[in-house]
């Protein structure tokens, strides 16, 4: 019977830590992505972006971005006059 968190020793300090074996799968995703020379973006799901990083994450022009905000295709907020959009709503749009 294998643990669900496995015990890794940290090589450099002998130090054991018990990772999740989600992120011990995730984490071997993201070392075979890099080593094959793709580029990795690990970005927190609540994070608020600007319209123009949302722009280059959907692969369209910033002022598209700012059109699909106004009709109501992705939810945003207004910080003074710049709109702000969460990845998370960004990545259901693009879904």
């Amino acid at each position: 019977m294998h643990s669900e968190n496995p015990e890794i020793e940290i090589e450099e300090t002998s130090e054991k830590i018990k990772i999740p074996l989600k992120a011990l799968k995730l984490l071997a995703k993201i070392l075979k992505a890099t080593s094959q020379g793709q580029p990795i973006s690990l970005v927190p799901i609540a994070t608020e972006m600007t319209t123009q990083a949302a722009a280059e994450l959907l692969g369209c022009s910033r002022p598209h971005v700012v059109k699909l905000l106004e009709e109501g295709n992705i939810p945003f907020t207004l910080v003074g006059r710049h709109r702000r959009v969460k990845f998370e709503d960004v990545m259901n749009y693009k879904k």
